[in-house]
């Protein structure tokens, strides 16, 4: 496939491109269409919200982005390579070294500290650029939580446990961050610190990009795509600066 990625007209690079990206599961004797030719352009440096019902297809649109899923049909292009038909050790190294998740339930191991699940994708990254124990206490510290580095799970709150999430998917520095409901399991006060480290994370150049049912995290996105039944339901326009 040649590369069909695309700068807006004032040269921002679209670092996610997707074409009629297509998803079909079959269940029993019936296929459920979880994603129907969904076309977008995610941008460096923004701040994208993926919204709409529960079932319409957000969460499989970014495990697709992700390179966790692979699709029916269709073309997914992270900095203009097409990682749809990579194979799955292309992927897992992609996934590493390129690409930042954060979960809904933050998926921590519970017998690792923060600061050793925070350094432990550096550990496994093929070339890895930083000290894995220097980097995590770096990024703890830089979220609040440099005097939780050797707290396990269970002895951290659910909004620090996110932020503890949220350093492990900094850890090799990647330039995409993917966040799954990222504050879906918080409560007000600790969805708005996650909020905070989000936006200082979009202001310092990576790009963010967010499936959410809460409106203020949409809000502050820089643009919003709207799925329903497996589609983009709203025209979004490039972002102008």
């Amino acid at each position: 496939m040649q590369a069909t990625i695309q700068a807006n007209a004032n040269g921002r690079a679209a670092v996610i491109c997707t074409r009629n990206l297509t998803k079909e599961l079959p269940l029993g004797s019936t296929v459920v269409h979880a994603l129907r030719g969904v076309d977008l352009d995610i941008y460096a440096g923004e701040m994208v919200g993926i919204v709409g019902p529960s079932g319409s297809g957000k969460s499989t649109l970014l495990g697709l982005i992700g390179g966790l899923d692979t699709p029916t049909r269709g073309a997914i292009e992270i900095d203009g390579v097409d990682i749809s038909r990579m194979s799955e050790d292309q992927l897992t190294e992609i996934r590493n070294e390129r690409i930042g998740f954060i979960f809904q339930f933050f998926n921590l191991i519970p017998t690792l500290t923060a600061q050793e699940n925070v350094a432990l994708p550096i550990q496994f990254a093929s070339k890895a650029k930083f000290n894995p124990d220097k980097r995590a206490k770096e990024l703890l510290t830089l979220l609040g939580l440099g005097d939780r580095l050797h707290h396990r799970p269970s002895e951290l709150s659910g909004g620090q446990q996110q932020r503890v999430a949220i350093a492990r998917a900094l850890a090799n520095d990647p330039p995409l961050l993917l966040a799954d409901e990222p504050t879906g399991n918080l409560d007000s006060a600790s969805g708005e610190v996650v909020l905070g480290a989000l936006d200082q994370i979009r202001d310092n150049g990576t790009t963010v990009v967010i499936v959410t049912h809460d409106e203020k995290l949409a809000q502050r996105a820089d643009r919003v795509y709207t799925l329903v039944d497996g589609r983009i339901a709203n025209k979004v326009s490039a972002p102008s600066a």
